[in-house]
């Protein structure tokens, strides 16, 4: 769990940053309540899902009872974060239509957080995130969570993004400071605008640290 700065260091200048991420999301949600959100990228390697998987991590440290969700079915991750096995997930429980109570979630190190990995391959991702029984799966995990963090592709990589943005409260879009082009952050915003999804803000990996901030509070 070496990416989870928010466990291996809480006192981090990182971890930090990513509890300003989620003081900010959750007042961005004083008129609009988000129970949904999914984070995505423009391009690959921007961090998105480190990023998906600290945010989850604060967010249960606050007192929320969260469920991360890998719904990358083409490139997963979280189940490596976490050291979790992969063979059930939401690929099998949205092909098995599966019940609230009979959801495969694993809990994590984290109270209050609980994982749901990709699950086996999909032959066709997209399909599978635009199908009905997703729609039923989402309200399945919205009545166990205050939060269902879902960790998508890159937009510019496939459709998958934005067909789940449709079916979610809100989207967080990361970039890479020194990596993410301008013209594909451009065409992200773009892609998710036309689908009406209602993009909350941007997040900024891999920053420049700004030494002058971070003594405070030292002894």
């Amino acid at each position: 769990m070496t990416d989870l700065i928010t466990l291996k260091d809480p006192r981090a200048a990182a971890a930090e940053a990513f509890r300003v991420l989620r003081t900010n999301i959750q007042f961005s949600a004083l008129d609009q309540p988000i129970h949904t959100l999914l984070i995505t990228s423009a391009a690959a390697d921007d961090g998105k899902s480190v990023t998906a998987a600290n945010l989850a991590v604060t967010m249960a440290q606050g007192g929320s009872r969260v469920i991360l969700v890998d719904a990358d079915l083409r490139r997963p991750t979280q189940h490596t974060l976490w050291k979790r096995p992969n063979d059930q997930g939401l690929t099998t429980a949205v092909l098995a239509n599966a019940e609230r109570e009979s959801l495969p979630l694993q809990e994590t190190a984290v109270d209050g957080l609980r994982l749901l990995t990709s699950g086996a391959p999909a032959p066709n991702p997209a399909d599978l995130l635009g199908s009905k029984r997703l729609e039923n799966l989402i309200a399945a995990l919205k009545a166990q969570a205050d939060y269902v963090i879902f960790d998508a592709p890159p937009v510019l990589a496939a459709a998958d993004a934005p067909l789940l943005a449709t079916k979610l409260d809100a989207v967080l879009l990361v970039l890479q400071a020194g990596s993410t082009r301008r013209d594909h952050a451009q065409r992200a915003k773009e892609a998710l605008q036309r689908v009406n999804a209602r993009i909350i803000g941007a997040a900024l990996t891999n920053a420049p640290r700004d030494s002058s901030l971070s003594t405070y509070g030292k002894v």
